[in-house]
């Protein structure tokens, strides 16, 4: 929902016959930059025009990302006329749409998207030579984009598309079935979400220190987010550190068993003494921070002392981001637990167990194509029933 790809209209794809049915095959198209790029660094981002609009800039957002082009790479965006996430594209060579159409969801995720007017800062990017014309047009989430212009698959011509939604939005739309729950979501990186009540509007300046973000979800209602850029990603650079100490000593070990091994370890040690700040990838609100270790003493140097310390420090960090009092708050009465690194790893749900002592749910399946499915079905059967 961050990320951004460009492509030429009327070019960016060229349907084939392919066995069965026809695909699509990507032709006048970019990479796609991802919400994990890190080229946009603190002091280029504060170069950058104020938005107007309650959502800050960050590294990984599109309009971020092509203000970058713009500067050191200017002719390589001349040789595009559109631009959106990967999904905007998907849903404009599907319909043969002449623009892209985004939902606001994704719009906001870019930056310099106000959500109160729907409308892109076009002042504020035109007078810093901001290529508008790259700019999508925009939609409410759950509308349709159009049609699909040929069978895909199993799906026939002429199939209504919704226009793409955000990832996130999508995700939790899939599983909160009341408001007063809040979504954890620990994979790659970690997101924990509660809806806010109808008519909450966020202060428009954009605070950058601040570790909340207020998301579009449906409806014009938003998501309040701490999103943290630190989760099953740093497990998974504490067991490739490990297999590489390892391979340095003369010793071959599968990454699968190191990361095994240490969960069991770790389940085994219920409590420790040492501190780990898990910021090894910073954190949008704070970019220039850094991991740490503290406490150290002899008698925790342990495997499971550790491991236990790290998938504490992982909730912890999210802890201080978004606390358990705040939630509460909200009205949050329990918490949904999700996403592939908690599943599979007991430490971390009791760690988030002990960090927000909630009712906690797990081996709820969050899937943000279930999401955007269930939104559409939803909106058709409405209208039906209208």
């Amino acid at each position: 929902m961050h990320g951004v790809m460009f492509w030429k209209t009327g070019q960016g794809c060229e349907w084939t016959e392919g066995g069965t049915a026809p695909l699509f095959e990507p032709r006048a198209v970019s990479h796609l930059v991802t919400w994990q790029d890190g080229r946009c660094g603190s002091g280029f981002l504060a170069s950058l025009p104020q938005p107007e609009s309650h959502l800050s800039v960050a590294t990984g957002f599109g309009c971020a990302t092509i203000f970058w082009l713009l500067k050191n790479s200017p002719e390589f965006l001349k040789s595009y006329d559109a631009a959106g996430t990967i999904s905007d594209y998907v849903v404009a060579m599907l319909c043969g749409l002449p623009r892209p159409l985004m939902s606001d969801q994704n719009a906001a995720s870019w930056g310099y998207f106000n959500t109160r007017s729907q409308s892109w800062n076009l002042d504020i990017l035109r007078g810093s030579g901001f290529p508008v014309h790259l700019l999508p047009d925009t939609a409410e989430p759950g509308s349709v984009a159009g049609r699909t212009s040929h069978a895909w698959f199993e799906i026939p011509k002429g199939t209504k598309v919704g226009v793409a939604l955000g990832d996130l939005q999508a995700s939790v739309y899939s599983c909160m079935a009341q408001r007063t729950d809040a979504v954890l979501n620990i994979s790659t990186s970690v997101q924990l979400a509660a809806s806010m009540p109808s008519g909450f509007q966020p202060v428009l300046t954009p605070d950058p220190a601040a570790p909340v973000a207020y998301f579009p979800y449906f409806d014009r209602t938003y998501l309040a987010v701490a999103a943290s850029l630190n989760g099953g990603n740093v497990l998974a650079t504490f067991v490739h550190m490990l297999v590489q100490w390892m391979a340095d000593l003369g010793l071959e070990v599968e990454e699968s068993a190191v990361y095994s091994r240490m969960i069991q370890a770790a389940a085994q040690q219920r409590d420790t003494c040492l501190t780990i700040t898990p910021t090894v990838l910073g954190e949008r609100h704070l970019p220039d921070q850094l991991a740490s270790v503290t406490r150290i003493s002899s008698s925790d140097l342990s495997l499971g002392h550790v491991t236990r310390a790290l998938c504490r420090g992982i909730v912890q960090n999210l802890h201080s981001m978004l606390p358990f009092q705040q939630l509460k708050e909200w009205g949050v009465e329990r918490v949904i637990g999700s996403g592939s690194a908690l599943s599979r790893n007991e430490v971390l749900k009791q760690e988030v167990q002990r960090a927000f002592p909630f009712p906690v749910s797990f081996g709820q399946d969050v899937d943000a194509a279930v999401g955007a499915a269930l939104l559409m079905l939803q909106r058709n059967l409405n209208k039906k029933e209208s």
